[in-house]
């Protein structure tokens, strides 16, 4: 990038004494239609600004680091999938991608989403997933134990087999087609403020896990599904 920059705008004798781009231009070929110095020098500095935005938007880091989506190191994370926020906005960098058996353990992915991706069979224990998004994933099999995802998006996700032993699932947001049906674990879950589909709720306090009391808020399983016992 610095030899295309010097190679267009290093010669900086081609200006005359009234600052015009003289030499410069009057050894580049003449069009056929008539422009102005000026003009022809405001042309070849939006081409310029162009080049060096383009290179530099092409710079992305790839390994998640502390500080959650917030984090620029975490605009994509290590296995190369899911999305963050940039400047308060969720930006897509991927989505609908397979992210079967990763590794995301202790991890901070505050805010990072990872939406319509397959997600089966991954490892997030422990990990700070607070206002993630996993809108219409698929995380059959994958371990959420202990991990915190308070005012996480579900909508749409599916999680069978999932494990989500002294998860924390405060605040978080669902939908009627977001489904529990065969998770494996949820003793020790906090479910406070997030309101499931009714059918959903008695699925979930039917289960035989449904038991315990969260090690990080101190809430009972069953109250915070407001179970009916």
């Amino acid at each position: 990038m610095f030899l295309v920059l010097t190679a267009i705008v290093g010669n900086t004798s081609g200006f005359s004494s009234n600052g015009s781009p003289t030499n410069f231009f009057r050894s580049c070929p003449k069009s056929s239609t008539p422009k102005s110095e000026w003009q022809a020098f405001g042309e070849m500095t939006a081409v310029v600004a162009f080049v060096l935005v383009s290179t530099l938007s092409l710079t992305e880091p790839v390994f998640a680091v502390e500080g959650g989506a917030t984090t620029s190191a975490n605009a994509k994370i290590t296995t190369g999938g899911a999305s963050t926020l940039q400047s308060g906005r969720t930006i897509s960098i991927t989505r609908g991608v397979n992210l079967d058996r990763s590794n995301f353990s202790n991890q901070n992915l505050k805010g990072v989403a990872f939406q319509q991706s397959i997600v089966r069979d991954s490892n997030f224990k422990g990990c700070n997933l607070v206002g993630s998004s996993f809108f219409d994933a698929t995380l059959d099999g994958s371990n959420f134990e202990d991990a915190d995802m308070t005012l996480s998006n579900v909508e749409m996700a599916q999680f069978n087999r999932a494990n989500l032993h002294n998860t924390i699932m405060k605040e978080v947001y669902v939908s009627g087609s977001t489904l529990f049906e065969g998770v494996q674990n949820i003793e020790g879950s906090d479910w406070s403020e997030t309101y499931l589909r009714r059918d959903q709720q008695k699925y979930l306090c039917a289960h035989p896990t449904a038991k315990g009391t969260n090690p990080v808020t101190g809430v009972d399983t069953r109250e915070s599904l407001m179970c009916k016992d």
